[in-house]
């Protein structure tokens, strides 16, 4: 999906590093700290993140953006509990 919309297979596959790169825009960087922070611990978004992701979205973006991560930190966690793994255009259950 990301690379259909213009990121680089280098973007994607070193997206942990985007804080010090400088190929992604402020706006893009607000919004990436905001989905860290929400997969990791939710309950601790603290006011610096909100107040650079609400310099760099409008209040729509913002449930937009919301709920497509926490859209997507279901799916994980709903294949993790499954155990699915990613292969190719098949998704699988491994036998872990």
């Amino acid at each position: 999906m990301a690379r259909r919309i213009g990121y680089t297979d280098d973007q994607i596959d070193n997206l942990k590093d985007f804080e010090s790169r400088d190929d992604f825009t402020d706006r893009e960087k607000a919004a990436l700290r905001l989905t860290d922070r929400m997969t990791i611990d939710a309950n601790n978004v603290d006011d610096a993140i909100w107040a650079d992701v609400r310099k760099h979205f409008e209040e729509g973006e913002v449930i937009e953006l919301l709920a497509a991560i926490g859209l997507f930190n279901y799916f994980n966690r709903f294949n993790e509990v499954l155990r699915m793994e990613p292969s190719g255009k098949e998704h699988v259950v491994s036998s872990k």
